[in-house]
């Protein structure tokens, strides 16, 4: 009976749309016979037949019987259902099959004043979010958890390909954070993190992204919000919609744990939850297909092609500058470059060791031959200044700062020993230091006192008056404490070429300073001496104040070195990495950190 159900139902079907089932359009003579057929078949089975069913397309009924001609397919038992299929059900929301691509947007056409769009992969030349959680795992972790974490890489990939994004992004979301401390992570996202996102920014997304959202612009991306969010906030001036994670202890750590991955309806639905009291964005961004549902609510949506090698924002282009940043990877750590970085460290360490024997035991005269077997590269220009005679104060050689070996590059590249001054420095730092240092107190008077008599006995006297390193080309503001003491003033602009680590750092351990910068596989260094300043440009010969003089030393290195003269202080830097004024304190020296 369900059989006989489904023919006349579906021969009524085919009957009423006019259009036969079979492959060819039926002759008179054809209809005619088929016609018999169907009437003969009917009387046969009116007994059995169930009642016809209604279909919405159906005519209204009326007061006059209606003749209805059943004409099953051709070449087919009748008790056989001819193969009909299904329409799909519909989605909730109707999504084109196919979004134009950016290079289709036409700013000219009309004022969009919203946008939303997704960060890595639209925003973002790299489609992948490995290396920042990389970053993670090993700045607010440790190199064990990094290690682990690129173990796992390969069966994340395939948790992506073969299985679900919101399964990969789950076990990549608890690898890394499990356990990590929030303080420490939302310092990573807030020192670390935002240099590499800044360097992967693409100019063609962030051109349309900004100009289009002069109102309102949200990124909505799978990554945690911890993570992004101050990137995005600072330096594309947007609202960010991110994976939430759970916490633990008080709120102090993170569980590992991810309520729901923003992806596929989960971001549209947070587009409709954000923009839910006026009009929905205006532009939508996307790369992929799980971006497809909040795109199809935009007014207009584009797709981002991919292109890794896509020409990347100018610096000045964003909304904010990278001045000051943190962490100790020199290379956005994709895979090849972790991989890199975690294998080569025993290796540096080594080779460090080696390279500080070679500062603190082979002669001065020698030590820069003996670098140069061991891949270090030390360049000397300029003149350097003479040596003191007897009786006569010294130099002060003023220079800016790079790295925690500045002074001893300086005391290499003139031959002889000089004495640096440090705001403060730890019992290991001061035993591996091939040149003594003497720790600043913070009071004007104390340190004037201390500096005059180092330079009065005759010794050359190294000081930073930046306070603080600075690993972009900028140069902070100098103190003006130095040009009070002396009229022998010898600016030194120095240059530091680093590959794989940093020689510096806020947050970490900063005993270990020098060690990383050795443990560059060819790091170099390039010291050049100027001029010293002349009596008429001095305070005491010259007449000029200390603020006058402290700039125009500013100005004469950053004019050699290229770089940008800042009013930035080693205030605003630890303000900026890690939340407090870097005031010199007991703390520091207890824990064996050194603020350079």
């Amino acid at each position: 009976m369900d059989s006989q159900r489904n023919l006349y139902s579906g021969s009524e079907f085919n009957c009423r749309r006019g259009v036969g089932i079979n492959r060819g359009v039926l002759s008179r003579h054809s209809a005619f016979q088929q016609t018999r057929t169907s009437l003969s078949h009917r009387r046969r089975h009116h007994q059995c037949r169930p009642p016809r069913r209604q279909h919405r397309w159906a005519a209204e009924p009326t007061n006059q019987p209606t003749l209805r001609v059943l004409i099953p397919p051709i070449n087919q038992s009748p008790r056989e259902p001819p193969h009909q299929p299904m329409a799909p059900p519909s989605p909730p929301t109707p999504v084109p099959a196919r979004f134009p691509p950016l290079s289709a947007f036409d700013a000219s056409a009309r004022e969009r004043r919203t946008a939303a769009s997704d960060l890595d992969g639209t925003l973002l030349a790299s489609s992948s979010a490995f290396p920042y959680y990389f970053l993670v795992a090993l700045e607010a972790g440790s190199y064990l958890r990094a290690l682990a974490l690129l173990l796992l890489a390969p069966l994340i990939l395939l948790l992506y390909t073969a299985v679900s994004e919101p399964a990969a992004i789950a076990l990549l979301v608890f690898a890394t954070f499990a356990g990590l401390r929030v303080d420490d992570v939302e310092a990573v996202a807030r020192g670390v993190l935002p240099r590499h996102y800044a360097a992967g920014v693409r100019a063609d997304a962030w051109e349309v992204f900004r100009g289009c959202g002069a109102g309102r612009r949200v990124v909505v991306t799978a990554s945690p919000a911890v993570m992004v969010g101050p990137f995005v906030k600072e330096f594309l001036g947007a609202e960010v919609a991110g994976t939430h994670l759970r916490t633990f202890a008080g709120g102090k750590r993170f569980t590992g744990v991810i309520e729901s991955v923003l992806v596929g309806e989960r971001k549209r639905e947070v587009v409709e939850r954000m923009f839910a009291g006026g009009d929905l964005p205006d532009v939508g961004l996307g790369d992929r297909g799980s971006d497809h549902d909040f795109m199809a609510i935009c007014k207009e949506a584009y797709m981002v092609p991919t292109n890794k090698s896509a020409p990347r924002a100018a610096a000045g282009a964003l909304l904010s500058r990278v001045v000051f940043h943190d962490g100790r990877l020199v290379h956005r750590p994709d895979p090849k470059h972790a991989l890199f970085s975690l294998a080569y460290l025993p290796v540096g360490f080594a080779l460090a060791l080696l390279r500080v024997f070679i500062s603190l035991y082979v002669p001065r005269g020698l030590v820069r031959h003996a670098y140069r077997l061991t891949g270090i590269r030390l360049a000397v220009r300029g003149i350097p200044p003479p040596p003191p005679s007897h009786g006569t104060p010294g130099s002060l050689l003023v220079c800016n700062h790079r790295t925690a070996v500045d002074p001893i590059m300086v005391s290499i590249a003139l031959g002889r020993q000089v004495t640096c001054m440090t705001y403060s420095v730890s019992e290991p730092s001061t035993a591996i230091s091939p040149v003594p240092t003497v720790a600043l107190t913070g009071d004007r008077e104390v340190d004037k006192a201390r500096i005059a008599a180092l330079l009065e006995s005759g010794c050359d006297v190294v000081v930073c008056p930046e306070g603080t390193t600075c690993r972009e080309p900028c140069l902070l503001r100098f103190s003006a404490l130095f040009v009070e003491l002396t009229d022998r003033i010898v600016p030194v602009a120095v240059e530091a070429a680093q590959s794989t680590y940093y020689g510096s750092t806020a947050r970490g351990w900063t005993a270990m300073d020098p060690c990383f910068f050795y443990m560059n596989p060819r790091p170099e260094y390039r010291v050049t001496f100027l001029p010293a300043l002349r009596p008429e440009e001095t305070c005491g010969g010259g007449g000029r104040s200390a603020v006058e003089v402290a700039n125009h030393v500013q100005a004469v290195i950053a004019k050699v070195l290229g770089y940008e003269c800042t009013g930035f202080t080693r205030k605003d830097k630890y303000m900026k990495l890690t939340g407090n004024d870097a005031s010199v304190a007991d703390e520091c020296e207890q824990n064996g950190k050194k603020l350079d």
